[in-house]
């Protein structure tokens, strides 16, 4: 069973940087692709940013993208997403969930997929 925990949200005032980050333990191997998802009071859940296994290439949602980056380090079995110039509208519960094959992230439609073994969450408050 693959166990993922979220960490690093908190409040922080607009145009601030948070980091996340997204530790996986269990069958990490099973499930190259990492997703962060967001969910806004009020609005449905939404993709962020997936990372593939491999290379490690990635996808961003349009409305982080030049603001958020994300990243892996495969020793530490971490997901960081970056998030820069942050603004209210990013205020949301942000997860991190895995898919088990790198079309999960595809440059086409990176999260049409449905995303499995979700963490707890993180919450991310952008205000001043």
């Amino acid at each position: 069973q693959l166990q993922l925990v979220e960490s690093g949200g908190g409040l922080v005032q607009p145009g601030g940087s948070l980091r996340l980050s997204c530790v996986a333990s269990g069958f990490t191997s099973d499930y190259p692709v990492i997703g962060w998802f967001r969910r806004a009071p009020g609005k449905e859940r939404e993709g962020v940013s997936c990372i593939r296994g491999g290379g490690g290439g990635a996808n961003y949602a349009d409305s982080v993208k030049g603001r958020f980056i994300i990243s892996r380090d495969n020793a530490k079995n971490t997901v960081y997403l970056q998030m820069n110039s942050l603004k209210p509208e990013d205020t949301a519960v942000y997860y991190c969930a895995a898919g088990p094959a790198d079309y999960y992230c595809s440059d086409y439609d990176p999260f049409r997929w449905e995303y499995f073994h979700w963490g707890q969450g993180t919450q991310v408050t952008v205000s001043s």
